[in-house]
């Protein structure tokens, strides 16, 4: 059995299950579309099971290829533990963990955590992705992540039972106007006063852009977009320039630059949530790091 069941080729079928297709899977694994294909059909041979169905140009997978995909993830993650508890007998949890994070969340929440764990836990090798909301969550399902934070506002996937969501905080999202602009004033802004403002954005169809349009629009406006930034700290050099204002996070709001921020008159919150896999084997590493992010003493909760 050891034999048949290649994790590698276990990995790829397990992507396909998430990413639905093979040229989604191809360029996630760095790989050509038939070197995927004929891995695939290696795992087919292997385990002597029809695993996909082909429909026109589709490729589909079988009851029993959804079976194994979706154990393929839970027998990973035990091999995985394994190793890891090998690694680190007698020394505590080792181990290798990768820890996603939103732009916003890496220097707030995932740095400070990540120190913490590298002074308590030596043996604990940690990786850090900036992932945003939309991504997060099938790296999460594929195994490319072991923890994530994200923002629980923004799921394109419906969350399943493989999934464990462990609140963290609540993150107002605030108006960002350059120092000397007549909103630094105190109190809560009416963003329909903001209409005519030149606005800094960021790129389309992420989680913030989408956000920033629809609470424009309700207040009665199209924003008139300037500049669209892909990085907080560029959208935050843009506004502190006073060359535009901005609709940020408030975790994303870097003290360094010199901006003015006001809550809205019609406050908007978004809940920052730590999300891992329901696997079968508890990873005493993947519970340290989770540990560490929850007890951030900085977190607005």
């Amino acid at each position: 059995m050891g034999a048949m069941l290649n994790p590698w080729r276990l990995s790829l079928l397990s992507r396909l299950d998430t990413l639905g297709t093979v040229r989604a899977v191809a360029k996630a694994a760095n790989l050509s579309a038939s070197s995927v294909s004929q891995q695939l059909a290696v795992l087919e041979a292997e385990t002597r099971t029809r695993l996909l169905e082909r429909t026109g140009r589709r490729v589909r997978l079988t009851p029993a290829g959804r079976m194994l995909a979706r154990r393929a993830r839970a027998i990973l993650d035990h091999m995985d533990t394994v190793e890891a508890e090998l690694r680190g007998l007698g020394e505590g949890p080792a181990g290798h963990v990768r820890l996603g994070a939103f732009q916003s969340a890496i220097h707030t929440i995932a740095v400070p955590a990540v120190n913490r764990l590298a002074r308590s836990h030596p043996s604990l090798q940690i990786e850090l992705l900036e992932l945003e909301p939309h991504v997060s969550m099938p790296a999460l399902r594929v195994g490319d992540a072991d923890v994530i934070v994200t923002t629980t506002d923004f799921v394109e996937q419906p969350l399943g039972p493989d999934i464990d969501l462990v609140p963290l905080a609540t993150d107002p999202i605030v108006l960002v106007v350059p120092p000397g602009h007549p909103a630094a004033g105190r109190g809560p802004a009416d963003l329909a006063a903001y209409a005519s403002e030149p606005w800094a954005f960021d790129i389309p169809q992420s989680y913030m852009a989408n956000l920033a349009t629809r609470l424009c629009r309700e207040a009665g406006f199209e924003p008139r977009v300037i500049a669209r930034f892909s990085n907080y700290m560029m959208t935050l050099q843009h506004v502190e320039a006073g060359l535009s204002i901005a609709l940020l996070p408030g975790l994303a709001v870097d003290k360094r630059y010199r901006v003015a921020t006001r809550e809205l008159a019609t406050p908007v919150d978004r809940s920052i949530t730590a999300a891992i896999r329901r696997g079968s084997a508890p990873r005493a590493a993947v519970d340290l790091v989770l540990e560490a992010i929850r007890s951030h003493p900085e977190l607005p909760l």
